[in-house]
């Protein structure tokens, strides 16, 4: 566990490094430093001064809180001492990046531990009316991520290589998949080999903020 500011950024710029894919030499040219000192910040050996912290966190898409907080020490204590769980709040999905990764985080919402679903959770804000009003445009859908569902079920898929989630429900017929809106004034989507689409999560629950 990290103890001090130091180490914190320390472990954050090493954790947002890797799940980047980049080098020190990348971080370095990108914002005006050395190899040496990047290596100095994500060993520990040296601390940044707060405009190279903001030129990181602009680096990696991230707010500044992301590199300053120790974000496993404080879900780790919300989990444990008032029983909830921070889920992820996800914005566009970029494709071929993680579902989880940094650049797509929003923020986060708490619920309640006891009687989450099991798995890998994320939310999704949720733009347009084409699933009301089963799910109303501005709410939060809860995801758990898998690569399928079962007939009938809402998902969150990514159809022909778009950059965002769409939640549709899936239906089996004749041979075919198809995408439906709960809103009928929207035609479904059939998944062909011109149209391909992907499914990242089942939709477990939607919730909103009055």
């Amino acid at each position: 566990m990290v103890d001090d500011l130091k180490d914190i950024i320390a472990h954050n710029l090493e954790r947002l490094r890797k799940l980047n894919n980049k080098s020190m030499s990348e971080i370095a040219e990108s914002i005006g430093v050395s190899q040496s000192t990047v290596s100095d910040w994500a060993n520990g050996k040296k601390m940044p001064r707060s405009g190279s912290i903001q030129k990181l966190a602009d680096y990696f898409g991230v707010p500044k809180t992301e590199l300053l907080m120790d974000t496993e020490k404080q879900i780790s204590n919300i989990s444990i001492s008032a029983g909830v769980t921070k889920i992820p709040i996800l914005g566009t999905i970029t494709c071929g990046e993680p579902i989880l990764a940094v650049q797509n985080l929003e923020g986060y919402r708490t619920e309640m531990s006891e009687g989450l679903p099991q798995g890998e959770l994320f939310y999704l804000k949720t733009r347009g009316d084409s699933m009301e009003p089963t799910i109303p445009s501005g709410s939060f859908a809860l995801i758990r991520k898998q690569p399928d569902v079962e007939d009938g079920e809402i998902a969150a898929v990514v159809v022909n290589g778009d950059d965002e989630a769409t939640l549709k429900r899936v239906k089996h017929q004749n041979g075919y998949v198809m995408l439906l809106a709960d809103n009928p004034k929207y035609a479904p989507i059939i998944i062909t080999s011109d149209t391909p689409a992907r499914i990242i999560g089942k939709a477990m629950k939607v919730s909103f903020d009055l």
